[in-house]
């Protein structure tokens, strides 16, 4: 692997692209700590401090799952603390909105063409979803602040609100602010897609889940009550994470494969085809879209809730904090209750729902069928056309049952490891846990990581094997 590593920077197309790649990370994370104008910062850091603890409550459980599609970013209050979420929202709504309205329909079937429009759609879109998730953070925060301080370190952001004439602008400008970050960091990560290395938007989650692990693995033996309970649980987490990394890498490389035989075509005097290859199709082809789809609508109306949050009116405030911890998998009044169970029920039926939509859309845009029919290949044992086409989607979703049921274990998986802690009194076990403040990784971040390092190597073999290299995977 080191060797094909060094074969690559020595060629001058792909070390620009890494460099490039690493380059716009480097521009990222130094964005990220840029602070909203105006915000307080002695009172930010004692909530980030209260969040990193697990004392900030479901509020806390928010601001966590919105950091994974943030980078990070979120905990600084930063210009790119929203990072790409509105745009995986807004992405969200366009693909379900594809098999409803005929005109978006029609987009997709076209091509290129359609999806560039379709992409453009998802741009326009996202703006007034970041305008909309820049006000819900900012009430988020707001409350925390409220909680963490009892009010004497003041406001997060001082000048915030609609209330005073002399706060309407320095609100406007926090909003566009925040919305500008968002669409900056989209358009790095299309620069990473076009110029770099890797998936551009999930290479940008990627930086950001990588950079807080050694802040993690630190926070680990600051909560530990002794040496060794501390490294009982790092152990723990090591095995934990290396058991996955083996899981996540079988399921998302295992793939069935389906023979194919191509009929002999005369052409003049050559005689084209009659050779067979196959069709592989994958386990889990949709990668860690349908865990981050899942998170993301159940994160939303969370982030509804948190305009009402600070509300005047005490029942409005209540039923606005309700709804943000039933939507985040928080505790009412401290006590075990069906906000604990429903969550991860939720979270579990999504991420197959999601799973088996997207699977659909996706074999819906490739029409395998139709090409091998154009192709004059042929299924043995299956007429061409609509029977080949049932076929192969039957067995697609076959296929599909193992890999959602794979993702949605992964997505509820620190809920059953607080399970597992309460049942068996594990301490160690608690920071791997959904409620643990000390919680370093949890699957939809494992499975990006994995799944970012995979296509990154894919990339990197097919640049190596182009100039006869011998690459990562064998």
């Amino acid at each position: 692997m080191l060797e094909a590593l060094r074969n690559a920077l020595f060629l001058p197309e792909l070390r620009g692209r890494i460099l490039f790649t690493v380059f716009i990370l480097a521009i990222y994370r130094l964005v990220s700590h840029i602070p909203v104008p105006g915000v307080n910062v002695e009172l930010l850091r004692q909530i980030q401090e209260n969040i990193n603890a697990g004392s900030a409550g479901a509020l806390g459980n928010l601001v966590g799952l919105l950091s994974l599609l943030s980078g990070g970013s979120v905990y600084n209050f930063s210009v790119l603390s929203m990072g790409v979420y509105p745009y995986v929202t807004a992405q969200l709504i366009i693909q379900l909105m594809i098999p409803v309205i005929p005109r978006l329909t029609e987009m997709a079937k076209e091509g290129e063409q359609g999806r560039r429009k379709i992409n453009r759609l998802t741009y326009i879109f996202t703006v007034p979803m970041a305008m909309l998730n820049a006000i819900g953070q900012v009430n988020i925060f707001e409350s925390i602040g409220q909680g963490v301080s009892n009010g004497q370190l003041g406001r997060v952001l001082p000048n915030w609100g609609l209330t005073d004439p002399a706060f309407i602008l320095p609100t406007i400008v926090t909003i566009l602010t925040m919305t500008a970050g968002t669409m900056f960091a989209i358009w790095l990560g299309e620069l990473i897609t076009e110029r770099g290395i890797g998936q551009g938007l999930s290479m940008i989650i990627f930086g950001g889940i990588v950079s807080r692990l050694p802040f993690g693995v630190a926070s680990i033996f600051g909560t530990a009550t002794d040496t060794a309970s501390g490294i009982a649980t790092f152990v723990s987490f090591a095995l934990f994470l290396v058991g996955m990394i083996i899981a996540i890498v079988i399921i998302q490389e295992a793939e069935r494969r389906i023979n194919v035989q191509y009929g002999k075509r005369v052409r003049g005097r050559r005689v084209m085809g009659g050779q067979g290859t196959h069709i592989p199709l994958k386990v889990n082809s949709t990668g860690m879209i349908p865990l981050i789809f899942a998170q993301a609508l159940l994160t939303f109306p969370a982030v509804i809730a948190g305009f009402f949050a600070n509300s005047t009116d005490a029942g409005v405030q209540n039923f606005a904090q309700s709804v943000i911890q039933i939507f985040t998998g928080g505790r009412i009044g401290g006590q075990t209750s069906f906000v604990q169970v429903f969550y991860p029920i939720m979270l579990f039926a999504l991420v197959i729902g999601f799973t088996y939509f997207y699977t659909d859309v996706v074999m819906q845009q490739q029409s395998l069928a139709e090409n091998l029919q154009k192709q004059g290949g042929f299924i043995p044992g299956i007429r061409p056309g609509k029977t080949t086409d049932t076929f192969i989607t039957k067995v697609m979703r076959r296929l599909t049952i193992v890999g959602a049921l794979f993702l949605a274990t992964l997505a509820i998986l620190p809920y059953i490891i607080d399970g597992i802690a309460y049942v068996t009194n594990l301490q160690f076990l608690t920071p791997l846990g959904a409620t643990g403040g000390a919680r370093l990784i949890d699957g939809a971040g494992l499975l990006i990581l994995v799944g970012v390092v995979l296509d990154t190597m894919r990339q990197l073999e097919a640049q190596l094997m182009m100039r006869r290299y011998e690459g990562f995977i064998r």
